[in-house]
């Protein structure tokens, strides 16, 4: 499994970077195929004081891709709600295929 992270507008902690791959590692037990993951983390309303934080994730698999996205007011609640999203597309992906 491929894991590229991105960020837009800001540079990441250590932390954040050792958080979303030791989340993303879980990743492999809900699809055993999975060829490439993206990370998006973006700051949203730069302009403005109050910033939001954006959590967007690409999982590529063998002729299929899932997309999530989602925005909270930290980065780890953010990506933790688009993982979340990003487990079920994958379960009912995985129930389709078997019924």
């Amino acid at each position: 499994m491929n894991v590229n992270i991105q960020t837009v507008r800001f540079n990441p902690d250590v932390r954040l970077t050792e958080y979303v791959n030791r989340k993303l590692d879980k990743l492999q037990t809900f699809h055993d195929r999975i060829i490439k993951v993206d990370v998006f983390l973006k700051l949203d309303n730069v302009v403005h004081t109050i910033k939001d934080k954006i959590a967007e994730i690409r999982v590529q698999i063998p002729r299929y891709q899932f997309f999530v996205k989602a925005s909270s007011k930290s980065f780890e609640e953010s990506f933790d709600n688009a993982l979340e999203s990003l487990v079920n597309q994958i379960k009912r992906k995985k129930e389709k295929q078997i019924a």
